[in-house]
């Protein structure tokens, strides 16, 4: 039997190519706005697009935040997306607001010595293994949008893709595992991470 995963809905993110992405790998998929659902789930999905403050603010708002560093301590899976990524951090460049603190660091602009934002395939060199990227070969594209960008230094690091600089495309720390690039946008590969994190809820 699929594990139920709740894709939390706060106003921002591709919610539903999310979750049709992750039911297209057989996900049991919910995508909600309320704490009980998120509670009562085996993995948590944070997605996110456009701007880190009002991701942020409008996590808080809707009292998400809270839940979702709850889940966080459970110790059951949690994947950040793009901005959704970005959140679990410290902070970032982009605004004042705090991020959630999961993962240490720092989100950073670009260089302006390349396109920003940074639009459209690009490679993933792994670092090292995680049960999330099982099956999926180093060097692999994956599909971006984005102008601000976790450090590429750290322990927690599992992928490092370049555009003006290094960057971290992934990272993990105990059951938190979050992508720069979007799963959903990226064809098989991206397949391929949300089946993982279905069958490791299964």
């Amino acid at each position: 039997m699929a594990g139920k995963i709740a894709v939390l809905d706060y106003g921002s993110g591709n919610l539903h190519s999310v979750s049709r992405a992750l039911a297209a790998v057989g996900g049991d998929v919910t995508v909600t706005a309320d704490a009980d659902d998120v509670r009562s789930a085996d993995a948590l999905v944070i997605p996110g697009v456009g701007h880190f403050g009002q991701c942020v603010g409008a996590l808080h708002a809707a009292g998400l935040d809270r839940a979702a560093l709850d889940f966080v301590a459970t110790g059951r899976p949690v994947v950040g997306v793009c901005v959704g990524m970005q959140v679990l951090f410290d902070g970032s460049e982009e605004a004042h607001e705090p991020g959630l603190g999961v993962l240490p660091g720092r989100v950073r602009r670009l260089p302006d010595s390349v396109k920003v934002p940074h639009m459209g395939w690009n490679t993933v060199t792994w670092l090292r293994d995680h049960t999330l990227t099982a099956g999926i070969p180093d060097g692999t594209y994956f599909y971006f949008v984005h102008s601000y960008a976790p450090e590429d230094a750290g322990d927690d690091v599992i992928g490092v893709t370049e555009h003006g600089r290094p960057f971290a495309a992934v990272a993990a720390r105990d059951n938190v595992f979050a992508t720069q690039f979007h799963p959903e946008k990226s064809g098989d590969a991206g397949l391929q991470l949300y089946e993982n994190l279905v069958k490791a809820v299964a």
